[in-house]
């Protein structure tokens, strides 16, 4: 068999095709062998069995027709499949956890990632229905409307329908080649709107991908652990559930953040290429364009000297320049322009799990209870701005202090904290930063913490989807109770081998 890359254990690509196929063939079986990995296997089963339920099925979803005529559209069923979902995210957390640094070293994280995945490919959009809204808004493109000035709801039927009731109404947010995609999706699909759907999984199994290949080099390029990259990183379930099920375009833009990280860390005179690499992964969401700043100081050993300080400025500008043209030459070459300005607030349109906006939502209920909704809203609104300013200023302060010696730290924790302080907050958009978290040599209680916001968020899923499926609450909580036993046991086992060490 061909040499073997040790980095994530991914085989180089080199490698003569049938040696290649057969160290892939052998990572595989080597994964299968680890009892966890058939239990993860087992969970993403269960979970895209119970993904079939009426909380995440548009009525016009062509599996209503076969789960009608098995006479399986019923409370009962309703119930069993919340039940299906609950424990697939506790076996879930549970074969990840086992599978942490220190107990195996054996096999290879993107062999394990892949026989997870396996179930989830074919199901159907899991834990939200914002592929639906992309199909809908590919086929706006498809009948000559522009997603950022025409709602879907303009052109009624089967495309619409699968949409969300509260999207239906409001201008498209994503970048221009995010909607691009979608609209080659569509075309792909043969203008089916359910397979148009599943098709968005391709674009987000590519960013995916760049993800699990990437990001262990771009560990150890950077010296630190590779095995907890990884683990965190590559096998995470919310990367599994959100990204590989629930097919977000974020899966998109950061592959290919992480990719121009890695090529700019590989060659770092060539900082520009990995200024176009942002620039791209801007026109698909527009968030990425906070790495053109860190790109550009890759490379370049801190120095209090005028003449290098100067340096870092020009290429931060510079980098800065080439990712915003990028964008902008995408922008115009689809013909969409500038219209996502009109749709920048759609997000925090809703109430989610953003702190500061459930924190106005409580207080505007309170204003509302005491006979003064006017005030309410206010207050609320201004959390929200409050939020947007705050977060401003917390990545400016990192641009300074922390940019200059660590550029991929800066970035995390940016794009952390502007997840925690936007309007909207959505368990995707921590993976943002959150997958970049295991690059920073993050404390034993930033790994903790990170741990347990994962596992947290991974039960609120579950719990939502219990509430809409309308069985109730205490299925959700039960799974909670479990996820959060399981962290306790993972703590105590963790704490036990670092007094062995």
């Amino acid at each position: 068999m061909g040499e073997v890359d040790q980095v994530a254990g991914v085989p180089r690509l080199r490698r003569p095709t049938r040696e290649a196929l057969a160290g892939y063939w052998s990572d595989l079986a080597t994964a299968w062998r680890v009892p966890a990995v058939k239990r993860g296997l087992l969970a993403t089963f269960l979970l895209a069995l119970g993904s079939l339920t009426p909380a995440y099925l548009p009525q016009n979803s062509p599996w209503w027709e076969p789960i009608r005529a098995l006479g399986l559209d019923n409370g009962t069923t309703k119930v069993i499949g919340t039940a299906l979902v609950v424990a697939a995210v506790v076996l879930l957390v549970d074969a990840w956890f086992r599978l942490r640094p220190g107990l195996y070293l054996d096999f290879k994280h993107w062999a394990v990632g892949l026989i997870w995945a396996l179930p989830l490919l074919l199901a159907p959009p899991i834990f939200s229905h914002d592929a639906y809204s992309y199909a809908a808004q590919g086929w706006l493109l498809h009948n000559g409307l522009n997603p950022y000035e025409t709602p879907v709801s303009v052109l009624p039927g089967a495309f619409a329908d699968q949409v969300a009731w509260v999207w239906r109404y409001t201008p498209a947010p994503y970048g221009p080649l995010s909607l691009q995609i979608s609209h080659l999706m569509v075309l792909a699909g043969g203008l089916d709107p359910y397979v148009s759907t599943l098709l968005m999984r391709i674009p987000a199994l590519i960013g995916v991908v760049l993800i699990v290949y990437f990001l262990p080099r771009l560990a150890a390029r950077l010296g630190t652990d590779v095995q907890l990259a990884a683990w965190f990183s590559t096998i995470n379930p919310l990367l599994l559930i959100d990204l590989v099920g629930g097919m977000h375009n974020d899966a998109l833009m950061i592959g290919l953040i992480i990719l121009a990280l890695y090529l700019t860390h590989r060659r770092p005179q060539q900082f520009w290429l990995g200024a176009i690499i942002v620039g791209v992964a801007a026109a698909v969401k527009q968030p990425a364009l906070l790495a053109a700043y860190p790109v550009a100081l890759i490379g370049l050993p801190w120095q209090w000297n005028t003449q290098h300080v100067l340096n870092k400025l020009a290429r931060a500008a510079i980098s800065s320049v080439i990712a915003i043209g990028v964008f902008v030459l995408i922008s115009l070459a689809t013909g969409l322009d500038f219209g996502w300005m009109n749709a920048i607030d759609v997000p925090g349109r809703v109430v989610t799990l953003a702190p500061l906006s459930l924190l106005g939502e409580g207080i505007r209920l309170l204003c509302v209870l005491a006979g003064y909704p006017t005030l309410g809203t206010q207050i609320a609104g201004s959390l929200l701005v409050a939020g947007v300013v705050a977060s401003a200023l917390i990545v400016a302060y990192l641009a300074v202090t922390v940019a200059r010696r660590r550029p991929v730290t800066f970035l995390s924790w940016s794009y952390l904290w502007v997840a925690l302080l936007g309007p909207a907050m959505h368990s995707w958009y921590l993976l943002w930063g959150g997958l970049l978290l295991p690059l920073t040599r993050p404390t034993e209680r930033v790994q903790k913490v990170a741990v347990v916001v994962t596992s947290v968020l991974l039960g609120y899923g579950a719990g939502n989807l219990a509430w809409r499926n309308d069985t109730g609450i205490g299925l959700g909580l039960a799974g909670l109770a479990l996820i959060i036993t399981l962290l306790v046991r993972y703590f105590d086992e963790h704490r036990t081998m670092g007094a062995h060490k």
